[in-house]
């Protein structure tokens, strides 16, 4: 289990709305590059089809699709998922800290992808905080 910690310049509760949108998800989480959500959403027992990238030595890169369950969801606080063909399990989990958010991310594994994502995340929300009206 792999784990990153990142301050996100913006307050919990625009981290979480971001994080709710299943489409939101190709934005920055590494390796996703497509989402469908099923009827159910942003909620636990969803069933998402993620279209997602894979590298082989062999092959090259390709893409394939997969779902993605969504297990968990504590609003505001902690989101957790797998995805099938990588077996990944993941979870994010939220801190308010004043008008900011320590995020959390877990992932089963050795790579680093919870830092990636972090950063990426960061990326985006720093973007909508800079043109948020003082």
């Amino acid at each position: 289990m792999t784990q990153a910690t990142r301050e996100l310049l913006a307050r919990r509760e625009d981290v979480w709305a971001f994080l709710a949108e299943p489409y939101h998800l190709a934005d920055w989480w590494p390796g996703v590059v497509g989402v469908v959500p099923d009827r159910r959403g942003f909620a636990p027992g969803a069933r998402w089809k993620v279209r997602i990238t894979t590298r082989n030595v062999f092959t090259g890169r390709a893409e394939r699709e997969t779902l993605l369950l969504v297990r968990e969801v504590d609003l505001y606080e902690r989101w957790s998922w797998h995805i099938v063909a990588t077996r990944l399990d993941a979870e994010i989990t939220l801190r308010a800290a004043g008008d900011h958010t320590f995020a959390t991310c877990s992932t089963s594994g050795r790579r680093p992808i919870g830092e990636t994502a972090l950063r990426r995340l960061y990326d985006l929300l720093q973007t909508a905080a800079d043109l948020r009206p003082l």
